[in-house]
């Protein structure tokens, strides 16, 4: 008998069920949500559900990441308390069961030091897990209250947000509550900014080539006083 052990197989969307129903909180919000009669919106909203029918039908593999933490996720159970309370708690609940098995990240190599204590996101499903997916990327970004996030934008990426919890402003247009849809096209500079006492919870995905989506390249705009020192 060959005293050599098998190799565990590889964990599938349907081994791991509280993967398998956060993925269908997603693929609800972007089948039954409004579209608000814009066609781009709805194009969109398309796109991210045919992609993520991919994920779940060829039952994806899953490839767990080691949890982290960072400041701003003392704020999360807030965030999820409000979640559940609203038209989101769906998306909330499932985002509770998952929670201990949640890699928070930044995303940049230099980030603000007030940024960092108030700011993080997590992937959910992309290139990098934990459920892998090679044309979109799922996850969530979570902000403290009181919160600037700077102007940024994102290169070949389309991105949406829907909100799951919290008062937001996306370059200070209108305010967006709980169930509110914003659609980012390639390149679109925008800023958040987040109400004075709660937590902010967005969901989001972000649409692009493999090649894109496996090196984004996130950078922060340059503030105004930095172009001016750069002559730009």
């Amino acid at each position: 008998m060959d005293d050599m052990q098998a190799a565990p197989a590889t964990a599938r969307l349907t081994d791991r069920p509280d993967w398998l129903y956060l993925l269908r909180e997603f693929e609800a919000l972007y089948r039954f949500g409004s579209a608000g009669g814009s066609t781009l919106i709805r194009a969109h909203r398309k796109r991210v559900r045919d992609a993520l029918s991919r994920i779940i039908a060829g039952n994806a593999e899953i490839d767990d990441r080691a949890a982290e933490d960072k400041p701003v996720t003392a704020h999360l159970s807030r965030a999820l308390d409000l979640g559940e309370r609203g038209a989101m708690q769906g998306m909330a609940r499932a985002l509770r069961e998952v929670r201990a098995g949640l890699t928070w990240e930044y995303g940049y190599e230099k980030v603000p030091k007030t940024l960092a204590q108030r700011y993080a996101y997590c992937e959910i499903a992309g290139p990098l897990g934990p459920v892998r997916a090679s044309e979109l990327i799922l996850g969530f970004v979570l902000f403290a209250p009181n919160t600037t996030y700077p102007q940024h934008s994102h290169h070949e990426i389309e991105e949406s947000y829907i909100s799951i919890a919290g008062a937001w402003s996306e370059n200070d247009a209108a305010v967006h509550a709980p169930g509110s849809l914003i659609l980012n096209k390639p390149g679109d500079e925008h800023r958040i900014t987040t109400g004075q006492t709660d937590p902010c919870l967005l969901a989001y995905a972000w649409v692009g080539s493999h090649e894109r989506l496996a090196a984004p390249a996130m950078k922060l705009t340059a503030t105004r006083k930095a172009r001016r020192l750069q002559g730009i």
